[in-house]
């Protein structure tokens, strides 16, 4: 688990670098593009859900990614219109786009150790 200052840290960072280069969102998942459909929610509502976490959303990471060889993961969640949602989230690489792997109705109850 990380110290709040090194989530204070990551999405400092994190904003910082989404606005530089953007953010790519992993839609080919299915649930991901299907919580849009059932939340009813554009892709660009859920960048701003995205832009607006804070510390208190804080579940787990840095979880290192072993696939793609990417920078470690990042887990929040965020209630939207009354739905938790597991948000996990990378720097991706160096001089790329941050990325969204995960925004989707958490399959587990989630666990927030500074809310």
């Amino acid at each position: 688990m990380a110290t709040k200052k090194e989530v204070e840290h990551f999405l400092s960072e994190f904003r910082t670098k989404m606005r530089i280069f953007q953010i790519i969102f992993w839609d080919d998942r299915g649930k991901n593009a299907q919580t849009l459909l059932d939340l009813e929610i554009s892709p660009g509502k859920r960048k701003e859900i995205i832009e607006k976490i804070t510390i208190e959303d804080y579940s787990q990471g840095p979880l290192e990614e072993q696939m793609s060889g990417m920078a470690p993961m990042w887990i929040f969640g965020k209630s939207v219109k009354e739905t938790e949602v597991y948000i996990k989230i990378s720097m991706g690489r160096e001089n790329s786009q941050t990325i969204c792997i995960s925004f989707h109705p958490a399959e587990y109850n989630m666990n927030y150790p500074f809310k």
